[in-house]
């Protein structure tokens, strides 16, 4: 099929688009994987015809149809994952036959300084051209303009460089040629995506063009006659600005961050993860508070915090690695982290300080709880401070700012006291909860 046909109808419904995170410098995108769904083998795997172009090179540049037919079944069924495009790269993890995905990469030659020169002179001379491209429009005029001056934008079949991390030695393998038919997808949705590979970025393009765009007006506009010029006092004076439009309603939930692929040398992308969760939450209670849940928080509070919201409590590899990490940051061990996130666990911001800081209550509830604890027909407690340590010296109680008393424990003979059970406003009570009475 010749990549400048008409696109062919199709029975399908509409096909899923995938959401692209732009890199901090405008030359990174990752592009979620989008869910299965169904092609035909006589339906074009692209819809626009520079999509199809795509896919023709991949089709031209293989030497095997049944690992091309693989690759577009892995597409089809939502088989590769994140697609991370950089200059002159692509890079996707694909889901095979074994449990561990293979790391699928395409590399694509990009475009000289003097090619991008001439590409965007060609841009800029015909405005059709520029709102052709910010409608995600890649016009064949464009392509035909481009290639007769020397710069090629679509790839022939020699221009694609495939690797792959399996075992197959095919040219491409199935898990490269899944990923050029995803990419076939992306193309469709966004030609900049094209131009990232070919070496600059969406943002960088269209400043330039913007700039090209204006100094091609200038030079076929004619000479204004001078105008006398005023101050901005005088151009502002009297002017009336309406109010400014509500604000979109905020959504009930935070969002959930998208996945971020393993690249070597690059982070940890489950730590990320939880950076952009707790980001994304924190966002969400100031939008519809007007206050920071973290505000005044010192490092080793949020620390704590951060590792408090791990449910696995540091049972597994990941959040090992998290604890060492966190500990190692702020100066600590990883068992002072462990205990002060029991404490956070029991009472927040107040329970980590009830760990960490003694002080000498007033009189009244201190005083109140010793009498109240030998009623209920537990032992005398020996008052410290703030604290009140069974004879026994395996529970203490620990009385907080916030007038509530938090339940401790330690082994016997051992001086380790541990944050348990739930504080109470009743010392009775805290002590019951602790004690499982």
């Amino acid at each position: 099929m010749s990549p400048r046909s008409q696109p062919v109808p199709s029975t399908r419904g509409p096909r899923p688009v995938a959401r692209s995170r732009p890199g901090p410098d405008d030359l990174r995108r990752t592009f979620e994987a989008v869910p299965a769904r169904t092609s035909g083998d006589d339906e074009p795997f692209a819809d626009s015809w520079w999509g199809r172009a795509w896919v023709a090179a991949l089709e031209a540049l293989s030497m095997d149809e049944a690992r091309l037919a693989r690759g577009r079944a892995y597409a089809d069924s939502g088989h590769v994952a994140a697609v991370t495009v950089t200059p002159g790269r692509v890079v996707a993890y694909v889901h095979g036959s074994r449990p561990r995905p293979y790391r699928a990469e395409l590399r694509l030659r990009t475009l000289t300084d003097a090619d991008w020169d001439t590409f965007l002179d060609a841009v800029a001379a015909r405005p059709g051209h520029l709102a052709a491209l910010l409608s995600k429009e890649m016009p064949h005029s464009l392509v035909d303009t481009a290639a007769a001056s020397g710069v090629v934008l679509l790839p022939a079949a020699n221009d694609l460089d495939p690797s792959c991390s399996c075992p197959d030695h095919g040219w491409p393998c199935k898990h490269v040629s899944a990923l050029c038919y995803q990419m076939g997808r992306l193309l469709d949705a966004d030609p900049f995506v094209l131009l990232l590979l070919r070496g600059r970025g969406e943002r960088e393009l269209l400043e330039d063009l913007g700039r090209r765009n204006a100094a091609h007006s200038a030079r076929e506009r004619p000479a204004a006659p001078a105008a006398p010029s005023i101050t901005a006092e005088e151009a502002l004076a009297g002017r009336f600005l309406p109010p400014l439009p509500a604000p979109f309603p905020v959504e009930p939930h935070p969002g959930q961050p998208p996945s971020y692929p393993s690249l070597p040398g690059s982070r940890d992308p489950l730590a990320l993860d939880q950076l952009a969760t707790d980001a994304a939450a924190r966002a969400h209670a100031l939008l519809t508070t007007g206050l920071d849940p973290l505000a005044g928080l010192t490092p080793w509070q949020d620390a704590v915090r951060l590792a408090a919201a791990r449910p696995t409590a540091g049972l597994t590899a990941t959040t090992r690695a998290l604890y060492r990490e966190l500990a190692s940051a702020t100066g600590r061990n990883t068992t002072d982290l462990a205990r002060a996130v029991a404490a956070w666990r029991q009472g927040g911001a107040e329970g980590l300080d009830v760990l960490e800081t003694q002080w000498d209550p007033p009189a009244g509830p201190f005083d109140r709880a010793r009498p109240a604890l030998a009623a209920a027909g537990f032992p005398r407690f020996q008052p410290w401070h703030n604290h009140l340590t069974h004879p026994g010296g395996t529970l203490q109680l620990r009385f907080g700012h916030d007038g509530r008393w938090y339940g401790y424990e330690s082994d016997p003979g051992q001086d380790e006291w541990w944050p348990r059970a739930l504080p109470d406003s009743d010392p009775v009570g805290a002590l019951l909860e602790l004690s499982g009475g």
